[in-house]
């Protein structure tokens, strides 16, 4: 097989298991160069921005991406500068989402975000301790890592596998892998000030961040990267109809606008990495990475109507109105509702005037909007040794030896809001703090690699490893006014701060489990253009039992320039501890109208009444074919992937809590029934298959008396469910499944650079799509939305060798995202759908000085 590198080509071996990435300098294109026999899986990463992003001698597809690159984009987080290098990879904003406004949740090739194992220097990242209750349908109930968390000024390149990889990585990795490399060098750095806000004037954002490399002894290095982040609010809002007809009526409390639709306030986000590594001699080293990271987030709610909101201010067409005797003889006055204005009615004076009467109408005349918000601390450190075996039956095998914990930790709070059940006796502030969810994980792994000789030209590289992990899910309790059930629940008023109920005594604990796993992979080249990798993988873990899962892929030269490859592969993913046992309630859409639904565990008794049962880990089978064109400064791959998922695990949509169950449900041990509009769980809801095409293209070429590079990405991804259940998965559920993102997205760059300058230009297309709003799964606010086309621009002048100073624009022409359609429009305070594939916030622009040393 020919392998053609440029001066600077750096060759990884990734270990087929979870195994730390290995660099080595190719200084000239010579095969035997690279081909080093501890490699085992072939990676070719080009250190320059101009050369082709993805890997010319793979078996599978891999877009590597250069921390400088995911610089370049303007965008204030990881997510959004992945999503605009590779066409597959969308993550999408959560404006009114409970917790998962805090951690978004992102999408590669049209699967959820725990269907995508993350790894930092080859290493498994623990996941978010956020569940996305509301994800938007492909990710309704996901719980993946939080990705945002890591800066790119940490980072020396991204390598995104676009491929099934759960053979080689266990759990997880079904849609692919995404390996984040950290920069490694002993000395220089960089400093940077980065400022930019929102055409509307709005959202502004200000990032300071630095990288310094230092040696650690003579033998070594410690390379610290920091970033600090404060973003303000967005607000693409409009006055909702009914908070106007209100305030047209006479109400003279009403906020214009009543609710802000927009994005959440970020605070004092402060990142710190750090990435050690030393050579031990004879061979061996020692290698240490990790992070500590936090952000104080907030965001708004929906808008409680003071004249149509059941459970606080309204009952049957009334006021909800609490007697304060407790006994029923306080001579509450029945208050119609459905007027103009209640406040100006007879009945509600004579309710102001009893002592013995309360509605929440007295304390918030023109209703309130919650404000949702929370703090995040992420951490994590990895620690290991590796190096080779010498002399014996082992001689010249490689180890890694490694043990990694990771921890996230989402303290979560709810204001301007009440616990109805309480009446007026509330918090003084309207602030309830209502608990915590923590998850923590550890991990540790031992992994050899050997060269083989069988008898071909070269020697077969063959790995192998075990790996011990433990993961828990944590549910820590709020204040007690944000769960308990005050003295008024009895009449009809809702129990818990209103919109997010803190989590109580019954949720609190801890549930954990445990798996190990071992593997077996080897690749081995038969003739000089045909190779083969293989790799077997079982795991067992004691929530459910074995998984073993399988590998094999291969690529041919049919020509020094061309080549085909292909991939077969089966998969799982394990339920997380914390789909199993979460609880939660929140306030969820069903045709326009806002309800209260409570999440339970899928084994509860209001679940299992309603379905619930066990849950079982998704299985998978994947295969892809590809072909690759490398001549002379063009590089071409296409790459077909069919991905078949069954039992895939998802939030069910709500079930109606009905009145003629509530005996039973109570029977059974479930409190206040009553008070439950509606319940949902998680559940295995479906099956799926779905297809697609990446291609890439790159060329470089000196024009204008610089050097251009021209860069082509497009995804074609089409998802279709072919099997569901219809008692927890409605039918509009599943058109957002097949049809919630666009089946059609690209991008064309045209990168130029000069001596002093350089600048780039890039067009992104995004293909027509279902869009719905918020977490309604009915027809009432969804459409199809038309296609789309954005244009992205930089420009970047080098004042000297260390200063550089950058302008640019993402969606430069201010591109509107799709509109409401009229049913919806306003309705719950929004413009746009907040579903689409860019960001609905308009055009943004940026400014940013670096100083490098």
């Amino acid at each position: 097989m020919s392998n053609k590198f440029r001066t600077g080509t750096l060759v990884f071996a990734i270990a087929a298991a979870l195994g730390t990435t290995q660099a080595y300098a190719a200084e000239d294109s010579t095969k035997d160069k690279v081909n080093d026999k501890k490699d085992i899986e072939k990676i070719v990463v080009v250190g320059s921005r101009a050369a082709p992003r993805s890997i010319a001698d793979s078996p599978v597809p891999i877009d590597v991406i250069s921390g400088g690159e995911l610089g370049k984009s303007g965008s204030i987080n990881m997510l959004d500068q992945i999503a605009a290098a590779v066409p597959s990879f969308s993550a999408r904003a959560q404006p009114i989402s409970d917790a998962a406004t805090l951690i978004r949740p992102v999408n590669l090739r049209g699967l959820s975000s725990d269907s995508t194992l993350v790894l930092v220097n080859g290493k498994r990242r623990h996941r978010a301790s956020v569940i996305a209750f509301q994800g938007g349908g492909i990710n309704d109930g996901a719980q993946g890592p939080d990705i945002s968390v890591i800066p790119s000024i940490a980072i020396k390149q991204v390598e995104i596998l676009r491929d099934g990889a759960a053979a080689q990585y266990g759990s997880d990795a079904i849609a692919g892998v995404l390996n984040f490399v950290l920069k490694d060098a002993d000395n220089g750095g960089s400093v940077s000030v980065q400022k930019g806000e929102y055409y509307a004037g709005d959202g502004a954002s200000t990032i300071v961040d630095g990288n310094v490399g230092m040696p650690f002894t003579e033998n070594g290095f410690a390379n610290f990267s920091f970033q600090y982040k404060n973003v303000d609010a967005t607000s693409r809002s409009v006055q909702r109809p009914d908070a106007a007809g209100l305030a047209a009526a006479g109400n003279s409390s009403i906020q214009n606008p009543a609710q802000i639709w927009g994005n959440p306030q970020i605070n004092d986000d402060i990142t710190v990495f750090g990435n050690i590594g030393l050579d031990l001699g004879n061979d061996k080293e020692f290698y240490m990475f990790g992070n500590y990271s936090t952000r104080d987030a907030e965001g708004g709610f929906y808008y409680r109507n003071p004249q149509n909101r059941g459970g606080v201010f309204t009952k049957d067409g009334n006021l909800l109105v609490a007697d304060l005797t407790g006994d029923g003889t306080g001579g509450c006055p029945v208050v119609p509702a459905g007027v103009p204005n209640v406040l100006n009615t007879p009945e509600y004076a004579a309710l102001v005037a009893n002592p013995n009467c309360f509605a929440f109408n007295e304390m918030f005349p023109g209703g309130y909007t919650p404000r949702f918000g929370g703090n995040i601390v992420d951490t994590a450190l990895t620690a290991g040794t590796k190096g080779e075996i010498k002399g014996g039956m082992f001689d010249e095998t490689q180890y890694d030896l490694s043990a990694s914990v990771g921890r996230n930790a989402s303290t979560f709070y709810l204001r301007n809001t009440v616990n109805p059940s309480l009446g007026p006796n509330q918090p003084l502030d309207h602030k309830f703090n209502t608990g915590s969810y923590i998850q923590l994980e550890k991990t540790f792994n031992a992994d050899v690699v050997k060269a083989v000789d069988v008898g071909l030209e070269e020697d077969m590289s063959l790995a192998g490893g075990l790996e011990w992990r433990e993961e828990s899910f944590q549910i820590i309790s709020g204040d007690k006014a944000s769960w308990e059930a005050g003295p008024f629940a009895s009449q009809g008023f809702s129990i818990g701060s209103h919109g997010f109920k803190g989590f109580g005594p019954a949720s609190q604990g801890t549930n954990s489990r445990r798996s190990y796993a071992a593997y077996i992979d080897s690749e081995t080249y038969f003739t000089d253009d045909f190779m083969v990798e293989a790799a077997l993988r079982y795991e067992n873990f004691s929530s459910f039992g074995n998984s073993l899962n399988y590998k094999l892929s291969s690529q041919y030269s049919l020509t020094e320039d061309l080549s085909i490859r292909g991939a077969l592969s089966t998969g799982f993913r394990a339920p997380t501890v914390g789909q199993a046992n979460v609880v939660n309630t929140q306030t969820s859409i069903v045709n326009g109208n806002l309800i209260q639904s409570f999440l339970a565990p899928s084994t509860d008794p209001l679940s299992a009444f309603y379905g619930g049962v066990v849950l079982n880990p998704e299985k998978s089978t994947s295969y892809s074919l590809g072909v690759v064109y490398d001549n002379d400064g063009f590089f071409f791959t296409a790459d077909y992937y069919h991905i078949k998922v069954k039992d895939r695990i998802t939030q069910s949509s709500q079930i109606k809590v009905k009145a003629t169950d509530y005996d039973a449900l109570r029977a059974l041990g479930v409190q206040n029934p009553e008070l439950i509009a509606a319940v949902t769980y998680f559940a295995n809801d479906f099956d799926t298959t779905t297809q697609g095409l990446d291609i890439v293209a790159n060329y470089g070429m000196e024009l204008m008396n610089g050097d251009t590079q021209f860069s082509l990405a497009y995804n074609w991804n089409d998802t279709t469910v072919d099997k569901f259940n219809p008692e927890t998965t409605n039918s509009g559920k599943r058109h957002r499944l097949e049809d919630g993102i666009p089946h059609h997205r690209a991008t064309f760059t045209i990168a130029q650079s000069w001596e002093n300058v350089s600048a780039f230009i890039r067009t992104n297309y995004y293909g027509t799509y279902y869009a719905t709003h918020a977490d309604d799964t009915t027809e009432w606010g969804s459409q199809n939305a038309a296609s789309a086309i954005t244009i992205d621009a930089q420009v970047s002048y080098f004042v000297n060798e260390s200063i550089t100073l950058t302008a640019g624009a993402n969606n430069l022409f201010d591109k509107k995202a799709q509109r409401l359609k009229d049913s919806a429009y306003g309705v719950l305070g929004a413009k746009y759908y907040e579903s689409g594939p860019f960001n609905y916030n308009g055009g943004s622009y940026y400014v940013k000085a670096t100083y490098n040393f």
